[in-house]
Protein backbone atom coordinates (compact mmCIF):
# COMPACT_ATOMS: atom_id res chain seq x y z
CA UNK A 1 0.00 0.00 0.00
CA UNK A 2 1.03 3.15 -0.97
CA UNK A 3 0.41 6.19 2.39
CA UNK A 4 -1.20 9.45 1.63
CA UNK A 5 1.09 12.11 2.53
CA UNK A 6 -1.69 14.87 3.14
CA UNK A 7 -2.14 15.28 6.83
CA UNK A 8 -5.96 16.10 6.31
CA UNK A 9 -6.70 12.30 4.27
CA UNK A 10 -9.21 10.41 5.83
CA UNK A 11 -8.59 7.23 4.41
CA UNK A 12 -4.42 7.24 3.65
CA UNK A 13 -4.37 3.91 2.13
CA UNK A 14 -3.85 3.35 -1.58
CA UNK A 15 -3.26 0.47 -4.16
CA UNK A 16 0.78 0.60 -4.54
CA UNK A 17 0.30 1.57 -8.54
CA UNK A 18 -1.81 4.46 -8.05
CA UNK A 19 -0.68 8.21 -8.57
CA UNK A 20 -3.04 10.47 -6.57
CA UNK A 21 -4.70 9.27 -3.47
CA UNK A 22 -7.95 7.73 -4.00
CA UNK A 23 -9.34 9.71 -1.25
CA UNK A 24 -8.44 13.12 -1.41
CA UNK A 25 -6.79 13.21 -4.77
CA UNK A 26 -3.30 14.41 -3.74
CA UNK A 27 0.03 13.25 -5.25
CA UNK A 28 0.99 10.58 -4.07
CA UNK A 29 4.68 10.59 -5.51
CA UNK A 30 7.51 12.69 -4.02
CA UNK A 31 10.11 14.12 -6.90
CA UNK A 32 8.26 11.56 -9.16
CA UNK A 33 10.31 9.47 -7.18
CA UNK A 34 9.88 8.44 -3.31
CA UNK A 35 6.36 6.79 -1.86
CA UNK A 36 5.42 6.88 1.91
CA UNK A 37 4.69 2.83 2.81
CA UNK A 38 3.75 3.35 6.26
CA UNK A 39 3.03 5.85 8.88
CA UNK A 40 6.35 5.46 11.84
CA UNK A 41 5.09 8.23 14.17
CA UNK A 42 3.65 12.21 14.40
CA UNK A 43 4.24 14.85 16.68
CA UNK A 44 4.32 18.19 16.91
CA UNK A 45 6.52 18.90 13.90
CA UNK A 46 5.40 17.10 11.41
CA UNK A 47 5.54 12.72 10.28
CA UNK A 48 7.75 10.05 9.66
CA UNK A 49 7.08 7.30 7.28
CA UNK A 50 8.86 4.40 6.15
CA UNK A 51 9.81 4.67 2.03
CA UNK A 52 10.64 3.24 -0.55
CA UNK A 53 12.42 4.98 -3.75
CA UNK A 54 11.18 3.79 -6.87
CA UNK A 55 14.38 4.43 -9.13
CA UNK A 56 16.14 1.52 -7.49
CA UNK A 57 15.25 -1.97 -8.30
CA UNK A 58 15.43 -3.47 -5.30
CA UNK A 59 13.44 -0.69 -4.01
CA UNK A 60 14.86 -0.41 -0.43
CA UNK A 61 13.51 1.22 2.27
CA UNK A 62 14.17 4.82 3.27
CA UNK A 63 12.75 6.92 6.22
CA UNK A 64 10.79 10.02 4.78
CA UNK A 65 10.00 13.10 7.28
CA UNK A 66 7.69 15.21 6.64
CA UNK A 67 7.99 18.89 8.62
CA UNK A 68 5.14 20.84 9.40
CA UNK A 69 6.29 24.75 9.76
CA UNK A 70 3.50 26.49 9.97
CA UNK A 71 4.70 29.14 7.53
CA UNK A 72 2.88 32.41 7.84
CA UNK A 73 3.80 35.46 5.52
CA UNK A 74 6.33 35.38 2.38
CA UNK A 75 9.49 36.52 4.80
CA UNK A 76 9.30 34.02 7.23
CA UNK A 77 8.66 31.54 4.33
CA UNK A 78 12.05 32.93 2.70
CA UNK A 79 13.86 32.22 6.16
CA UNK A 80 12.86 29.10 6.81
CA UNK A 81 13.72 27.53 3.46
CA UNK A 82 17.46 28.69 3.51
CA UNK A 83 17.47 27.41 7.17
CA UNK A 84 16.40 24.13 5.85
CA UNK A 85 18.92 23.94 3.06
CA UNK A 86 21.70 24.67 5.47
CA UNK A 87 20.57 22.37 8.16
CA UNK A 88 20.28 19.93 5.92
CA UNK A 89 23.93 20.49 4.32
CA UNK A 90 25.11 19.60 8.37
CA UNK A 91 23.23 16.74 8.15
CA UNK A 92 24.58 15.82 3.97
CA UNK A 93 28.11 16.18 6.35
CA UNK A 94 27.35 13.73 8.89
CA UNK A 95 25.92 11.40 7.42
CA UNK A 96 29.10 9.64 6.46
CA UNK A 97 29.74 8.70 9.76
CA UNK A 98 28.51 4.97 9.37
CA UNK A 99 26.16 5.46 12.96
CA UNK A 100 24.34 8.31 11.65
CA UNK A 101 21.63 7.93 8.78
CA UNK A 102 22.83 9.43 4.96
CA UNK A 103 20.37 12.34 4.34
CA UNK A 104 19.54 11.48 0.29
CA UNK A 105 17.01 14.44 -0.48
CA UNK A 106 15.74 17.12 0.78
CA UNK A 107 12.86 19.42 -0.83
CA UNK A 108 9.90 21.14 -0.73
CA UNK A 109 6.25 20.05 -2.31
CA UNK A 110 2.90 21.23 -1.96
CA UNK A 111 3.74 23.25 0.76
CA UNK A 112 5.61 20.65 2.83
CA UNK A 113 9.30 20.54 3.56
CA UNK A 114 10.50 16.30 3.23
CA UNK A 115 13.77 14.66 4.09
CA UNK A 116 14.21 11.55 2.96
CA UNK A 117 16.89 9.67 5.06
CA UNK A 118 18.66 5.88 5.24
CA UNK A 119 16.53 3.76 6.99
CA UNK A 120 18.45 1.90 10.08
CA UNK A 121 16.75 -1.23 11.08
CA UNK A 122 16.61 -1.53 14.43
CA UNK A 123 15.11 -0.53 18.26
CA UNK A 124 14.99 2.78 19.54
CA UNK A 125 16.32 2.28 23.17
CA UNK A 126 13.34 1.87 26.03
CA UNK A 127 14.38 1.83 29.50
CA UNK A 128 11.86 -0.98 30.22
CA UNK A 129 13.48 -2.99 27.39
CA UNK A 130 17.33 -2.43 28.41
CA UNK A 131 16.59 -3.47 31.80
CA UNK A 132 15.61 -7.18 30.04
CA UNK A 133 18.72 -9.69 30.12
CA UNK A 134 20.70 -8.00 33.05
CA UNK A 135 24.36 -6.68 32.26
CA UNK A 136 23.37 -3.48 32.31
CA UNK A 137 27.04 -2.25 33.23
CA UNK A 138 28.12 -3.88 29.94
CA UNK A 139 25.37 -2.61 28.00
CA UNK A 140 26.38 1.14 29.36
CA UNK A 141 29.81 0.99 28.28
CA UNK A 142 28.92 -0.33 25.16
CA UNK A 143 26.84 2.70 24.71
CA UNK A 144 29.06 5.10 25.63
CA UNK A 145 31.66 3.37 23.39
CA UNK A 146 29.68 3.95 20.73
CA UNK A 147 27.79 7.35 21.12
CA UNK A 148 30.78 9.02 22.14
CA UNK A 149 32.87 8.89 19.29
CA UNK A 150 29.84 10.02 17.49
CA UNK A 151 29.27 13.06 19.63
CA UNK A 152 33.84 13.57 19.02
CA UNK A 153 33.19 12.99 15.32
CA UNK A 154 30.02 15.91 15.39
CA UNK A 155 32.05 17.94 17.78
CA UNK A 156 35.09 18.77 15.12
CA UNK A 157 32.66 19.92 12.92
CA UNK A 158 30.86 22.38 15.11
CA UNK A 159 27.38 20.51 15.33
CA UNK A 160 26.15 20.02 18.79
CA UNK A 161 22.73 17.32 18.80
CA UNK A 162 20.85 18.74 21.23
CA UNK A 163 18.37 16.39 22.03
CA UNK A 164 20.14 13.12 23.26
CA UNK A 165 17.49 10.74 24.57
CA UNK A 166 16.62 6.73 24.56
CA UNK A 167 14.09 7.63 21.69
CA UNK A 168 17.01 9.44 19.48
CA UNK A 169 19.36 6.28 19.46
CA UNK A 170 18.75 3.29 17.95
CA UNK A 171 20.16 0.14 18.29
CA UNK A 172 21.02 -1.93 15.15
CA UNK A 173 20.07 -5.10 14.39
CA UNK A 174 24.16 -5.86 14.35
CA UNK A 175 24.59 -4.74 17.75
CA UNK A 176 25.77 -1.20 17.27
CA UNK A 177 24.16 2.61 18.23
CA UNK A 178 23.14 4.75 15.65
CA UNK A 179 22.51 8.66 17.13
CA UNK A 180 19.23 9.77 14.97
CA UNK A 181 17.15 12.89 14.82
CA UNK A 182 19.73 15.85 14.68
CA UNK A 183 17.12 18.28 15.35
CA UNK A 184 16.40 20.09 11.86
CA UNK A 185 12.84 20.49 12.09
CA UNK A 186 13.29 21.96 15.84
CA UNK A 187 15.42 24.12 14.89
CA UNK A 188 13.79 25.73 11.91
CA UNK A 189 10.06 25.61 14.15
CA UNK A 190 12.56 27.68 16.99
CA UNK A 191 14.83 30.32 15.20
CA UNK A 192 12.61 31.09 11.83
CA UNK A 193 9.03 31.02 13.25
CA UNK A 194 9.75 32.16 16.70
CA UNK A 195 13.11 34.53 16.52
CA UNK A 196 16.14 34.04 17.98
CA UNK A 197 18.27 31.09 19.53
CA UNK A 198 15.31 29.77 21.51
CA UNK A 199 14.99 26.08 24.01
CA UNK A 200 15.73 23.32 21.92
CA UNK A 201 15.70 20.15 23.45
CA UNK A 202 13.65 17.74 25.72
CA UNK A 203 12.98 18.92 29.45
CA UNK A 204 14.68 16.32 32.10
CA UNK A 205 17.20 15.38 29.56
CA UNK A 206 18.72 19.01 28.83
CA UNK A 207 21.63 20.73 30.18
CA UNK A 208 20.66 23.59 32.28
CA UNK A 209 22.89 25.59 30.01
CA UNK A 210 20.18 25.12 27.09
CA UNK A 211 17.31 26.30 28.90
CA UNK A 212 18.73 29.85 28.62
CA UNK A 213 19.68 28.95 24.67
CA UNK A 214 23.18 28.48 24.87
CA UNK A 215 24.51 24.96 23.34
CA UNK A 216 27.74 23.25 23.98
CA UNK A 217 29.12 20.11 23.45
CA UNK A 218 29.47 19.60 26.84
CA UNK A 219 25.18 19.93 26.86
CA UNK A 220 25.25 17.01 24.65
CA UNK A 221 28.16 15.27 27.48
CA UNK A 222 25.00 16.09 30.22
CA UNK A 223 22.12 14.60 27.92
CA UNK A 224 24.05 11.47 26.81
CA UNK A 225 24.53 11.04 30.68
CA UNK A 226 20.93 11.59 31.68
CA UNK A 227 19.98 9.04 28.80
CA UNK A 228 22.77 6.40 30.97
CA UNK A 229 20.82 6.85 34.32
CA UNK A 230 17.26 6.75 33.02
CA UNK A 231 18.50 3.53 30.84
CA UNK A 232 19.84 2.16 34.26
CA UNK A 233 17.26 2.86 36.68
CA UNK A 234 13.67 2.97 34.32
CA UNK A 235 13.02 6.07 36.23
CA UNK A 236 12.96 9.74 34.71
CA UNK A 237 14.76 13.40 35.79
CA UNK A 238 12.67 14.31 38.01
CA UNK A 239 12.49 11.22 40.51
CA UNK A 240 16.57 11.21 40.21
CA UNK A 241 17.23 14.84 40.75
CA UNK A 242 17.50 16.17 43.93
CA UNK A 243 17.03 20.66 43.18
CA UNK A 244 18.18 21.48 46.26
CA UNK A 245 21.55 19.88 46.59
CA UNK A 246 21.91 19.83 42.71
CA UNK A 247 22.99 16.22 42.86
CA UNK A 248 21.62 13.06 41.03
CA UNK A 249 20.48 10.19 43.59
CA UNK A 250 20.74 7.59 40.25
CA UNK A 251 22.77 5.28 42.12
CA UNK A 252 19.87 4.65 45.04
CA UNK A 253 17.52 3.95 42.66
CA UNK A 254 19.09 1.10 40.80
CA UNK A 255 17.39 -2.13 40.45
CA UNK A 256 17.69 -4.59 43.19
CA UNK A 257 20.72 -6.96 42.87
CA UNK A 258 22.07 -4.36 39.94
CA UNK A 259 25.97 -3.36 40.64
CA UNK A 260 27.85 -0.90 39.47
CA UNK A 261 31.59 0.02 39.21
CA UNK A 262 33.10 2.49 41.21
CA UNK A 263 34.78 3.49 37.52
CA UNK A 264 31.28 3.62 35.67
CA UNK A 265 29.78 5.80 38.28
CA UNK A 266 32.94 7.95 38.17
CA UNK A 267 31.77 8.28 34.28
CA UNK A 268 28.34 8.70 34.23
CA UNK A 269 29.32 12.10 38.00
CA UNK A 270 31.48 13.66 35.40
CA UNK A 271 29.07 14.18 32.65
CA UNK A 272 26.13 14.99 35.20
CA UNK A 273 27.40 17.62 36.90
CA UNK A 274 24.92 20.99 36.04
CA UNK A 275 27.79 23.44 36.17
CA UNK A 276 29.86 23.42 33.10
CA UNK A 277 33.53 24.28 35.18
CA UNK A 278 33.10 20.23 36.82
CA UNK A 279 31.40 19.18 33.48
CA UNK A 280 33.93 16.73 31.61
CA UNK A 281 34.19 19.22 28.39
CA UNK A 282 34.33 16.93 25.23
CA UNK A 283 33.74 13.51 24.12
CA UNK A 284 37.79 12.76 23.71
CA UNK A 285 38.00 13.68 27.02
CA UNK A 286 35.44 10.78 28.50
CA UNK A 287 36.84 8.35 26.05
CA UNK A 288 40.90 8.78 27.43
CA UNK A 289 39.37 8.37 31.11
CA UNK A 290 37.77 5.39 29.79
CA UNK A 291 40.77 4.04 28.43
CA UNK A 292 39.66 4.19 25.23
CA UNK A 293 41.74 5.62 21.80
CA UNK A 294 39.72 8.74 20.90
CA UNK A 295 40.05 8.16 16.89
CA UNK A 296 38.02 8.85 13.97
CA UNK A 297 35.46 6.40 12.91
CA UNK A 298 37.62 3.14 11.04
CA UNK A 299 34.75 3.35 8.59
CA UNK A 300 33.39 6.31 6.50
CA UNK A 301 30.22 5.88 4.08
CA UNK A 302 30.87 7.05 0.88
CA UNK A 303 29.27 10.73 0.46
CA UNK A 304 25.43 10.58 -1.18
CA UNK A 305 25.02 13.04 -3.47
CA UNK A 306 21.76 14.59 -1.99
CA UNK A 307 18.94 15.47 -4.41
CA UNK A 308 17.29 18.80 -3.72
CA UNK A 309 14.90 21.49 -5.27
CA UNK A 310 16.34 24.55 -6.50
CA UNK A 311 13.01 25.62 -7.35
CA UNK A 312 10.45 25.57 -4.48
CA UNK A 313 7.69 26.42 -6.60
CA UNK A 314 7.89 23.80 -9.58
CA UNK A 315 5.32 21.45 -10.32
CA UNK A 316 5.71 18.18 -9.86
CA UNK A 317 5.59 16.32 -13.67
CA UNK A 318 3.97 12.58 -13.26
CA UNK A 319 5.90 9.98 -15.27
CA UNK A 320 4.50 6.32 -15.99
CA UNK A 321 4.28 4.55 -12.68
CA UNK A 322 5.84 1.29 -11.97
CA UNK A 323 4.16 -1.34 -10.10
CA UNK A 324 5.79 -1.80 -6.54
CA UNK A 325 5.98 -5.03 -4.01
CA UNK A 326 5.37 -3.86 -0.26
CA UNK A 327 7.75 -3.67 1.92
CA UNK A 328 7.98 -6.68 4.22
CA UNK A 329 9.38 -6.38 7.23
CA UNK A 330 8.80 -6.51 11.03
CA UNK A 331 5.46 -4.83 12.36
CA UNK A 332 6.00 -1.39 13.96
CA UNK A 333 4.37 -1.34 17.07
CA UNK A 334 3.19 2.04 19.18
CA UNK A 335 3.26 0.85 23.39
CA UNK A 336 2.94 4.75 24.30
CA UNK A 337 -0.87 3.91 24.68
CA UNK A 338 -0.36 0.32 26.53
CA UNK A 339 1.96 1.83 28.89
CA UNK A 340 -0.13 5.03 29.38
CA UNK A 341 -3.26 2.26 30.47
CA UNK A 342 -0.99 0.12 32.87
CA UNK A 343 0.87 2.96 34.53
CA UNK A 344 -3.15 4.08 35.82
CA UNK A 345 -4.14 0.97 36.20
CA UNK A 346 -6.46 0.83 33.92
CA UNK A 347 -6.73 -3.03 33.52
CA UNK A 348 -9.42 -3.60 31.71
CA UNK A 349 -8.75 -0.97 29.29
CA UNK A 350 -5.04 -2.09 28.86
CA UNK A 351 -6.25 -6.30 28.51
CA UNK A 352 -8.16 -4.72 25.08
CA UNK A 353 -5.55 -2.98 23.75
CA UNK A 354 -2.86 -6.10 24.31
CA UNK A 355 -5.23 -7.63 22.20
CA UNK A 356 -5.27 -5.27 19.64
CA UNK A 357 -1.32 -5.46 19.10
CA UNK A 358 -1.31 -9.05 19.05
CA UNK A 359 -3.53 -8.76 16.52
CA UNK A 360 -1.60 -6.43 14.93
CA UNK A 361 1.59 -7.97 14.76
CA UNK A 362 0.23 -11.40 12.88
CA UNK A 363 -1.95 -8.85 10.54
CA UNK A 364 -5.45 -9.15 12.27
CA UNK A 365 -8.22 -7.17 12.92
CA UNK A 366 -7.99 -5.41 16.73
CA UNK A 367 -10.99 -7.80 18.00
CA UNK A 368 -9.72 -10.87 15.99
CA UNK A 369 -8.37 -13.99 17.76
CA UNK A 370 -5.04 -16.03 17.23
CA UNK A 371 -4.38 -19.57 16.88
CA UNK A 372 -1.46 -21.65 18.18
CA UNK A 373 0.55 -21.58 14.97
CA UNK A 374 0.22 -17.59 15.09
CA UNK A 375 0.76 -17.58 18.90
CA UNK A 376 4.11 -19.33 18.84
CA UNK A 377 5.49 -17.23 15.64
CA UNK A 378 4.98 -13.70 18.00
CA UNK A 379 8.12 -12.06 17.51
CA UNK A 380 10.18 -12.06 20.71
CA UNK A 381 10.83 -7.81 21.30
CA UNK A 382 7.00 -7.42 21.05
CA UNK A 383 6.19 -10.17 23.83
CA UNK A 384 8.97 -9.06 26.07
CA UNK A 385 7.97 -5.79 25.55
CA UNK A 386 4.46 -6.52 26.44
CA UNK A 387 5.43 -8.92 29.60
CA UNK A 388 7.77 -6.05 30.89
CA UNK A 389 4.94 -3.21 30.37
CA UNK A 390 2.43 -5.58 32.32
CA UNK A 391 5.14 -7.33 34.92
CA UNK A 392 6.64 -3.86 35.86
CA UNK A 393 2.79 -2.01 36.39
CA UNK A 394 1.50 -4.67 38.83
CA UNK A 395 4.51 -4.89 40.60
CA UNK A 396 5.05 -8.84 39.92
CA UNK A 397 1.88 -9.65 39.85
CA UNK A 398 0.67 -9.79 36.18
CA UNK A 399 1.85 -10.74 32.49
CA UNK A 400 3.05 -13.72 30.27
CA UNK A 401 6.06 -14.69 32.01
CA UNK A 402 4.04 -15.30 35.11
CA UNK A 403 1.52 -17.49 33.70
CA UNK A 404 4.52 -18.92 31.75
CA UNK A 405 5.56 -19.99 35.04
CA UNK A 406 2.82 -20.90 36.78
CA UNK A 407 2.11 -22.91 33.96
CA UNK A 408 5.27 -24.87 34.78
CA UNK A 409 4.78 -24.98 38.29
CA UNK A 410 1.85 -26.78 37.68
CA UNK A 411 3.46 -29.69 35.60
CA UNK A 412 1.65 -28.19 32.58
CA UNK A 413 -1.84 -29.55 34.09
CA UNK A 414 -4.26 -27.24 32.12
CA UNK A 415 -7.18 -27.51 34.66
CA UNK A 416 -4.89 -26.80 37.71
CA UNK A 417 -3.43 -23.52 35.79
CA UNK A 418 -7.00 -22.50 35.43
CA UNK A 419 -7.24 -22.71 38.55
CA UNK A 420 -4.39 -21.25 40.08
CA UNK A 421 -5.11 -17.81 37.72
CA UNK A 422 -8.49 -17.98 38.35
CA UNK A 423 -9.73 -19.05 34.91
CA UNK A 424 -12.95 -21.08 33.99
CA UNK A 425 -11.47 -24.29 32.55
CA UNK A 426 -13.94 -24.63 29.80
CA UNK A 427 -14.86 -21.88 27.12
CA UNK A 428 -17.83 -19.69 28.08
CA UNK A 429 -19.96 -16.97 26.89
CA UNK A 430 -19.11 -15.47 30.38
CA UNK A 431 -15.75 -15.38 29.97
CA UNK A 432 -15.12 -11.43 30.44
CA UNK A 433 -17.88 -11.26 33.22
CA UNK A 434 -15.53 -13.78 35.01
CA UNK A 435 -12.52 -11.24 35.02
CA UNK A 436 -11.47 -9.50 37.88
CA UNK A 437 -9.74 -6.32 36.37
CA UNK A 438 -7.76 -5.15 40.05
CA UNK A 439 -4.91 -5.98 41.85
CA UNK A 440 -6.90 -8.30 44.00
CA UNK A 441 -6.88 -10.98 41.17
CA UNK A 442 -4.79 -14.02 41.49
CA UNK A 443 -1.17 -13.75 40.16
CA UNK A 444 -0.93 -14.55 36.53
CA UNK A 445 -4.81 -13.60 35.93
CA UNK A 446 -3.82 -11.09 33.85
CA UNK A 447 -3.65 -10.06 30.52
CA UNK A 448 -6.56 -12.51 30.02
CA UNK A 449 -7.15 -15.35 26.80
CA UNK A 450 -9.52 -13.21 25.14
CA UNK A 451 -7.12 -13.41 22.26
CA UNK A 452 -7.20 -16.60 21.81
CA UNK A 453 -9.00 -18.95 19.18
CA UNK A 454 -11.87 -20.97 21.09
CA UNK A 455 -10.63 -23.64 19.08
CA UNK A 456 -7.13 -23.61 20.28
CA UNK A 457 -8.05 -22.49 24.22
CA UNK A 458 -7.26 -25.14 26.09
CA UNK A 459 -3.46 -25.45 24.39
CA UNK A 460 -2.56 -21.62 24.23
CA UNK A 461 -0.88 -21.98 28.14
CA UNK A 462 1.14 -24.50 26.60
CA UNK A 463 2.25 -22.48 23.60
CA UNK A 464 2.95 -19.49 25.48
CA UNK A 465 4.98 -20.81 28.16
CA UNK A 466 7.51 -22.38 25.28
CA UNK A 467 7.47 -19.24 23.41
CA UNK A 468 8.47 -16.56 26.88
CA UNK A 469 11.22 -19.22 28.00
CA UNK A 470 12.69 -18.76 23.80
CA UNK A 471 12.18 -15.14 24.15
CA UNK A 472 13.92 -14.81 27.55
CA UNK A 473 17.00 -16.39 26.16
Amino acid sequence: MTHCLNPNCLKPDNPDCDRFCLSCGSLLWLKERYIALQLLGQGGFGRTFIGSDRHLPTSPPCVIKQLDLQLGNLEIQNKAIALFEQEALHLQNLGIHPQIPTLFAYFQQEGQFYLVQEYVDGETLDPDLWQQGGDLEGKTWQLLQDILPILQFVGDRNVVHRDIKPANIIQRRDGKFVLIDFGISRVLTNTALMGGATIVGTPGFMAPEQLYGKVLPASDLYSLGVTCVNLLTGLEADELYDPVTEQWLWRDRLPPDTKISPKLSKILNSLLYPSLRQRSSSAAAVLRAMGVSASPPTTIKPKVRVRRSSSMAKKTVVSNPRSQNPLKKRVLIDYTQLKQLLSRRRWKEADAETRAILCQLVGKPAIAYLDNSEIAKLPCRDLNAIDSLWFKSSKGKFGFGVQAQIYNEVGGEYNLFCDRVNWTVHRSSNEENSLIFSLRAPAGHLPSRCWVSGYHWWKHAEIMAKRVVECSH
